[in-house]
């Protein structure tokens, strides 16, 4: 039989009674579709280190996130009762640790969109679930759970700078994320999905930077063979010129924002095409995720002329006293 396609009361049950819930991160799968609900929770319990956990609309996921210890939210955008982009602003206010990834599908573009803009943490297109769910997660649940840990806190911090010079490493991509991330809490800048967005854009700026500048990997690869176009970047990493490539990361924080300037040394591209209005297709497009994310969570994103830097500005919102 089909695990993917086994009952869900089946499967909760068989979950509960084995703990293997408390040793698993738990992954709320939201959707009205019982074939897409089970398919998804599918991929996921198929996973050692995750559990999924189901729900069919938002109510019906409040409820389970106030009886359950929910790691993510899984969401569908298109329920009844209370939709995605309802639950998104829910969770968002009752559970700010707990980030929530959408699931896109054709015609639902814009709302997902919306979605992103209201505290979503990702987004996941459905036909290509199979492919990204996993790495989607783990990479929202690193964030995620950092926050949780962190409490090493410098109030006294003024205004921090720092640069930093990477080697062509994606390893190294986490461990400066979590670095700046210590250093945005130290200042008590933004709140929980705040931080979580700056992390989310950083990611995607910094990947872009190692893979499309320095390595000058094509996103198109992605679409035909992702093996293929992690094979050819693990190859240039040791290939002149591309591996005495580095990329300069400086970040200025201070009490009226965070700035990140992060150049590659790659031969940048056509930054026209940045003006182009958006196209909610681009929600669905593997090479147009990264600046969709960082358009969407940045107040600012410049780039120089040649397109081999980028700045990212967030300024900090007045807090309520």
């Amino acid at each position: 039989m089909n695990t993917a396609l086994i009952s869900e009361d089946s499967a909760e049950v068989s979950a509960a009674a084995s703990g293997v819930r408390d040793r698993r991160s738990v992954v709320l799968v939201v959707d009205d579709s019982p074939f897409d609900r089970r398919l998804t929770a599918g991929l996921i319990d198929k996973l050692e280190d995750f559990s999924a956990l189901t729900a069919r609309d938002g109510v019906e996921a409040l409820a389970k996130i106030d009886s359950e210890p929910v790691s993510i939210v899984l969401t569908d955008l298109q329920m009844p009762t209370l939709d995605g982009l309802g639950l998104v602003e829910r969770v968002k206010s009752r559970y700010p640790s707990i980030p929530v990834v959408i699931m896109t599908a054709c015609g639902s573009e814009e709302t997902a969109m919306e979605a992103l803009r209201r505290g979503a943490a990702s987004y996941v297109p459905k036909k290509s679930l199979a492919r990204d769910l996993v790495d989607t997660i783990r990479q929202v649940l690193v964030v995620a759970e950092h926050k949780k840990r962190r409490n090493r806190l410098h109030a006294s911090i003024e205004r921090r700078t720092t640069n930093v010079r990477l080697e062509n490493d994606p390893d190294m991509i986490d461990p400066f994320i979590q670095m700046s991330q210590d250093d945005l809490s130290s200042m008590n800048l933004f709140d929980e999905n705040a931080r979580m967005r700056i992390a989310m854009a950083l990611r995607e700026a910094l990947a872009n930077a190692i893979y499309h500048g320095n390595l000058e990997v094509s996103s198109d690869l992605r679409q035909d063979d992702e093996r293929e176009f992690y094979r050819l970047a693990e190859a240039r990493r040791s290939t002149p010129p591309y591996a005495n490539r580095t990329v300069e990361i400086r970040t200025e924080i201070d009490r009226d924002g965070v700035l990140y300037e992060i150049v590659d040394h790659g031969p940048g591209f056509d930054v026209a095409i940045l003006d182009r209005p958006f196209d909610p297709e681009d929600l669905m497009r593997i090479g147009g995720r990264g600046l969709l994310l960082i358009r969407t969570f940045m107040d600012r994103m410049i780039h120089n002329e040649t397109g081999n830097r980028i700045t990212l500005i967030k300024r900090a919102r007045p807090r309520e006293k």
